[in-house]
């Protein structure tokens, strides 16, 4: 064997290991992408069961707003306002205490809730909105 054949065998060799470290790159992106979204679901479903402990004042519409991670309500006053604060507090510690990253709430007077936790998803790679919505609807 000659030294060309040895230096193009290492060339598809290299070749053949950046596309494994490309694909590994993509894998760990995608990953982490999909922990967020499971994130998103797990924290919807943290402030249904609160309102659902709480569903009298859920109902009376002491649940329906929109929460920022960067600027989380204090929590003083009522049930609902401690419960608020905390999940606004979970919600910058899941994914980044920013503007982005908001957690809107709507019940109605007959118990029917949307919850929707929107964050910022840039790190996924897929050439798509960097904000992500998930939304998650239930009864209390």
């Amino acid at each position: 064997m000659g030294l060309i054949e040895v230096l193009i065998a290492l060339l598809v060799l290299s070749i053949g290991l950046l596309g494994v470290a490309a694909l590994l790159a993509t894998s760990l992106s995608t990953n982490n992408s999909a922990m967020s979204r499971s994130m998103a679901v797990v924290s919807s479903y943290s402030i249904l069961d609160a309102m659902r402990a709480d569903s009298t004042n859920a109902k009376a519409g002491q649940y329906n707003t929109t929460v920022k991670a960067d600027a989380c309500p204090t929590g003083q006053g009522t049930l609902a306002a401690t419960q608020l604060a905390t999940w606004c507090s979970q919600l910058g510690t899941y994914f980044g205490q920013t503007a982005n990253t908001q957690g809107i709430v709507n019940c109605t007077s007959l118990g029917i809730c949307q919850v929707q936790v929107v964050f910022d998803d840039s790190r996924a790679g897929t050439g798509g909105a960097n904000n992500q919505t998930v939304t998650t609807q239930a009864q209390l």
